[in-house]
């Protein structure tokens, strides 16, 4: 918890790592997981550090074995799985690993390449077969026994001797045929048409099943086509426009003998084809089937020894150039596991010379450690989703694990949605060693990674749902409600009684539409509702104006216990820091406005819960009323809310206008008081610089710390002392911006917090309208078929109720959360 609570002690490690132990040593300490690197060559570019080439090899490495994992997924053999983490390979086995991986690639490579133009000879085999069979039918008669067909011009329009020296004379007739793909058909006959003049006779037939392309490897549909043309510029035209469009082109058998021949030698080959291919797959798929054995954990091998080689990089060497210098941020709770693990890649490496560490004293800020585990983990992130608290700070993740879900379940307060929630969020944590979760797409990833916070979110709103007493918008009845209503009638009443109060009769309940129960009637009201809230409360008309009046002041009543909450957390951090001044000049006078104005608005809210009963309740006065007149100053009086109430207001106004410009000015005022050198119990300072950047208020603190804290030595170790003068003008502009914030803060942020309500309602009534537009038509059917229409109607009611009123809902409450956090 102490780790949770504030992040963990660092200290600045040095480390003098041998040459040939280096990468032994860093492995070690990459296994634990213990240090954070510095980059000790910031001014060297990346092209020019020492480990440059074995960091381009790790990355040549890496190319294979995306092509392997590529093919392996590729022919669908499973990776093996599990969560091994093997660690990063010795110096002697990496060129073997290399040379081995290369090999593979090459083999792979290869192998591929003949089984891909296997592959496309047999696809192409299988098209000429197709084309074959269906351009049979096509043409009936035999070329041989065909007349020469000699063209002529009309002599009407061309003299015989222009026409191009009698070129198309003796011409015989000639054929193109093939595939082409189904959506090219249209446009390719057009292109013919135009280009050639009618000089083709195109016919087409559409292959029954769809074949495999030989290029792209797309199933598509075909048609085969075959094109008669005379002459060879013609000819050649069809043949270009064939091209273009991508067709298949075969040649075409000038007799049915020819065809014949032609087929059975195209069976053979496609069955010699298939049997070879086969053997390929086969011996493919074993390469493969060895490669993926060991795939995996070569993939990490070689991720964590390029991690090695990028820290080396950050190392710089001493003037021999034999050993290494590396400066680490470890956890001062773990330099014994630091030692350990330098000596035991010394001893790995079997060096002459151990490797060894000293601690340095530093001024930097070191980096914020919060250790955190799979339940803490999520609640973090939402934390440092706004901002990574400063070293040693408190860490507010501790305290979210609280009031997080519970401010979730205050807007999603309803006892079925949260335990459906609670049941979901159980089922992932009962299985969350279950590889598939891990691996699973990005959006379930993010529900498994926050099941934890879902299990809370689902458990604290079916405890909120039961303080709402709302059930699937359904109220329920467990103790039995405390509201009476035979108690209003005149018949169960003395007459002295009947003429003192306002009872029913049967008269008034003919007559009125609407009926009000008095509780200051005896017998009406039999006292509180054990837990939550009555269920008569559901039958009332006015039920929305009394939850609305009960959530609004309890989202107040939270906000500023929240808000408060966050500001006392800061004095732990000054009491931390030695930074007393900064609660008697920052923290106090931030509360006293907060109290004396919302702090007594929550005052005045449970007062008239407690002092005004149902007797006085018509004379009680109005808190918002009140509050306004407290800034007002009415001229007449009223009659307020206690004896008194007036001076009370005023005291509290002063002490609320006195606390700002303490808040303003008090600490830039002693921030100058102690930088002028003045005097302080007895001890003299003189001029000081600024200790850090980011923290004006620590300048001339490093020599007052035998005031504030009884010893001069800087815990945590102070920043670096700049140059940079003390400049009382941006201190001051500071802390006024900072203060600012605050006063409009409390305000705005006390508003904010009507989401509470806001979005309690708007769920509240969605959940209403579901039911009423769905469950309550299927359930008031009272006919034969009355079952047959729930049914759909409970099914379509859950799908709404998870989409909707789950998911939806659920992701706004949840943001509405983070921004209030």
């Amino acid at each position: 918890m102490g780790s949770l609570f504030r992040s963990e002690t660092m200290c600045l490690a040095q480390l003098f790592l041998q040459s040939g132990t280096a990468y032994e040593c860093l492995s070690a300490l990459g296994e634990k997981g213990l240090v954070q690197f510095r980059d000790l060559n910031q001014n060297v570019s990346s092209f020019q550090r020492k480990f440059v080439g074995e960091v381009k090899r790790c990355e040549e490495l890496e190319r294979i074995l995306a092509y392997l994992v590529q093919e392996i997924n590729r022919a669908h053999i499973p990776l093996p799985e599990g969560e091994t983490s093997p660690p990063a390979p010795p110096l002697k086995q990496v060129l073997e690993m290399q040379e081995q991986l290369q090999k593979l690639e090459v083999e792979l490579r290869e192998v591929t390449k003949n089984k891909e133009k296997l592959r496309k000879n047999l696809l192409e085999l299988i098209e000429y077969t197709h084309m074959l069979r269906v351009t049979k039918t096509f043409v009936r008669r035999t070329v041989e026994f065909e007349p020469t067909y000699e063209e002529f011009p009309p002599l009407e329009n061309d003299s015989l001797l222009d026409y191009s020296c009698m070129q198309r004379l003796g011409a015989k007739l000639g054929f193109v045929s093939g595939l082409i793909n189904q959506g090219k058909v249209e446009a390719f006959e057009k292109m013919l048409w135009r280009v050639c003049k009618g000089y083709t006779i195109v016919t087409y037939a559409e292959l029954e099943e769809p074949l495999e392309d030989p290029e792209t490897g797309e199933v598509i549909k075909w048609y085969v086509f075959l094109i008669s043309f005379w002459g060879e510029q013609i000819g050649h035209k069809v043949k270009k426009i064939c091209d273009c469009y991508h067709c298949h082109v075969y040649p075409y058998p000038n007799t049915a003998e020819e065809r014949r021949e032609i087929q059975e030698g195209l069976s053979t080959r496609i069955q010699d084809l298939y049997t070879v291919l086969h053997k390929t797959e086969d011996y493919l798929r074993q390469v493969l089937c060895k490669a993926a054995e060991s795939v995996y954990s070569r993939v990490i091998q070689v991720k964590k020894m390029k991690a090695i080689y990028h820290m080396l990089n950050m190392c710089s060497f001493d003037v021999t150039n034999k050993c290494l210098i590396a400066e680490v941020w470890c956890p001062e709770a773990e330099l014994h596991q630091l030692r350990r693990a330098l000596e035991e890649g010394s001893r790995e490496s079997g060096a002459a010379l151990p490797s060894f560490m000293n601690t340095i004293p530093t001024k930097e800020t070191p980096p914020t450690l919060i250790r955190t585990n799979k339940f803490t983990e999520g609640f973090q992130n939402i934390v440092d989703a706004y901002g990574v608290g400063s070293y040693r700070e408190v860490n507010p993740a501790l305290f979210t694990i609280i009031t997080f879900p519970f401010l979730f379940a205050v807007m999603f307060g309803d006892l079925g949605h949260g335990f459906v929630m609670f049941l979901f969020a159980l089922l992932l944590v009962l299985n969350e060693n279950h590889p598939r979760l891990n691996q699973s797409q990005e959006i379930m990833r993010m529900f498994f990674n926050g099941r934890y916070i879902l299990l809370l979110m689902g458990l604290f709103s079916v405890y909120t749902g039961l303080i709402y007493n709302d059930c699937f918008s359904k109220c329920v009845n467990l103790f039995g409600s405390r509201w009476n209503v035979s108690a209003m009638y005149s018949s169960s009443h003395s007459p002295e009684e009947r003429r003192k109060m306002v009872l029913w009769n049967d008269s008034v309940i003919r007559h009125n539409r609407v009926l009000q129960l008095d509780p200051s009637i005896p017998g009406v009201f039999q006292g509180p509702y054990p837990l939550g809230i009555d269920p008569v409360w559901n039958l009332a008309t006015n039920r929305l104006t009394f939850l609305n009046s009960f959530k609004m002041k309890m989202s107040v009543i939270l906000g500023i216990i929240h808000m408060t909450f966050g500001v006392i957390l800061g004095i732990f951090n000054h009491l931390h820091f030695r930074k007393k001044f900064s609660i008697y000049l920052v923290s106090i006078p931030e509360l006293l406005f907060m109290l004396c104005i919302f702090g007594y608005l929550i005052f005045m809210i449970v007062y008239k819960w407690l002092v005004f009963s149902a007797e006085t309740s018509r004379v009680a006065p109005s808190i918002l009323i009140e509050f306004i007149n407290m800034f007002l100053f009415p001229a007449s009086e009223t009659d307020g809310l206690y004896p008194g109430q007036e001076h009370v207001q005023r005291l509290l106004l002063v002490v609320t206008a006195l606390s700002v410009p303490v808040l303003f000015l008090g600490k830039p005022l002693f921030l100058l008081w102690l930088h002028n050198g003045c005097s302080c119990f007895g001890v003299s300072r003189s001029g000081y610089t600024l200790v850090r950047k980011d923290s004006e208020e620590e300048v001339s603190l490093l020599g007052s710390q035998d005031i504030e804290g009884g010893s001069n030595q800087m815990e945590d170790g102070y920043r670096e002392v700049t140059c940079e003068e003390f400049n009382f003008g941006e201190i001051l502009m500071t802390q006024v911006i900072h203060s600012i914030e605050y006063c409009l803060g409390c305000i705005s942020n006390t508003a904010s917090y009507l989401r509470l309500w806001a979005l309690s309602l708007a769920h509240a009534q969605l959940s209403d309208v579901l039911w009423t537009m769905l469950m309550r038509v299927g359930l008031r059917v009272d006919t034969t078929y009355g079952v047959l229409l729930l049914l759909p109607m409970v099914a379509l009611f859950a799908v709404l109720t998870i989409f909707i009123l789950l998911l939806m809902e659920g992701l706004s409450a949840f943001l509405h959360a983070v921004r209030l956090h």
